[in-house]
Protein backbone atom coordinates (compact mmCIF):
# COMPACT_ATOMS: atom_id res chain seq x y z
CA UNK A 1 0.00 0.00 0.00
CA UNK A 2 1.77 3.23 -1.08
CA UNK A 3 1.34 6.54 1.59
CA UNK A 4 1.51 8.95 -1.49
CA UNK A 5 -1.71 9.12 -3.50
CA UNK A 6 -0.81 8.93 -7.45
CA UNK A 7 -2.08 11.60 -9.97
CA UNK A 8 -2.94 11.33 -13.14
CA UNK A 9 0.37 13.04 -14.12
CA UNK A 10 2.35 10.14 -11.46
CA UNK A 11 0.38 7.82 -13.52
CA UNK A 12 2.22 8.86 -16.78
CA UNK A 13 5.38 9.54 -14.44
CA UNK A 14 5.30 5.57 -13.63
CA UNK A 15 4.24 4.83 -17.26
CA UNK A 16 7.77 5.89 -18.25
CA UNK A 17 9.63 3.97 -16.19
CA UNK A 18 7.73 0.92 -16.30
CA UNK A 19 8.01 1.36 -20.57
CA UNK A 20 12.30 2.01 -19.75
CA UNK A 21 12.44 -1.38 -17.68
CA UNK A 22 10.64 -3.06 -20.36
CA UNK A 23 12.50 -1.98 -23.39
CA UNK A 24 15.91 -2.70 -21.94
CA UNK A 25 15.31 -5.79 -21.27
CA UNK A 26 14.19 -6.38 -23.96
CA UNK A 27 17.45 -4.54 -25.39
CA UNK A 28 19.20 -6.33 -23.03
CA UNK A 29 18.48 -10.16 -23.51
CA UNK A 30 20.00 -12.24 -26.32
CA UNK A 31 17.02 -13.81 -27.50
CA UNK A 32 15.42 -10.71 -28.68
CA UNK A 33 15.59 -10.77 -32.45
CA UNK A 34 16.90 -8.16 -33.83
CA UNK A 35 14.15 -6.00 -35.41
CA UNK A 36 12.37 -5.67 -32.20
CA UNK A 37 15.54 -4.70 -30.35
CA UNK A 38 16.08 -1.96 -33.42
CA UNK A 39 11.81 -0.80 -32.10
CA UNK A 40 12.73 -1.02 -28.53
CA UNK A 41 15.92 1.29 -28.94
CA UNK A 42 13.88 4.85 -29.73
CA UNK A 43 11.01 3.41 -26.96
CA UNK A 44 13.50 3.35 -24.64
CA UNK A 45 14.58 6.61 -25.16
CA UNK A 46 11.48 8.58 -25.59
CA UNK A 47 10.70 8.26 -21.98
CA UNK A 48 14.46 10.07 -20.98
CA UNK A 49 12.87 13.35 -20.55
CA UNK A 50 10.52 12.22 -18.37
CA UNK A 51 13.19 9.90 -16.31
CA UNK A 52 15.64 13.03 -16.39
CA UNK A 53 12.90 15.76 -14.94
CA UNK A 54 12.36 12.78 -11.74
CA UNK A 55 15.78 12.27 -11.47
CA UNK A 56 15.49 8.51 -11.68
CA UNK A 57 19.12 8.72 -12.82
CA UNK A 58 20.70 10.19 -9.76
CA UNK A 59 19.45 7.44 -8.01
CA UNK A 60 19.60 4.41 -10.36
CA UNK A 61 22.78 3.39 -12.45
CA UNK A 62 22.82 1.44 -15.03
CA UNK A 63 25.13 -1.54 -15.14
CA UNK A 64 25.11 -2.65 -18.87
CA UNK A 65 28.32 -0.75 -20.18
CA UNK A 66 26.65 -0.50 -23.39
CA UNK A 67 23.34 0.45 -22.69
CA UNK A 68 24.72 2.74 -20.34
CA UNK A 69 26.57 4.50 -22.70
CA UNK A 70 23.83 4.68 -25.28
CA UNK A 71 21.98 6.81 -22.33
CA UNK A 72 24.13 8.74 -21.15
CA UNK A 73 24.80 9.97 -24.36
CA UNK A 74 21.44 10.54 -24.91
CA UNK A 75 21.10 12.55 -21.57
CA UNK A 76 24.69 14.63 -22.82
CA UNK A 77 21.82 15.68 -25.62
CA UNK A 78 19.09 16.23 -23.88
CA UNK A 79 20.71 18.54 -21.36
CA UNK A 80 22.28 20.26 -23.84
CA UNK A 81 19.47 21.17 -26.06
CA UNK A 82 17.98 22.22 -22.23
CA UNK A 83 20.65 24.79 -21.59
Amino acid sequence: MSLLPLSPLAQHDTDAFTDFVVHAQLMLDPATPEPVRREAEPRLLAGLPTLLALGVFDLFAIRDPALRNLVQDELAGLRVRAG
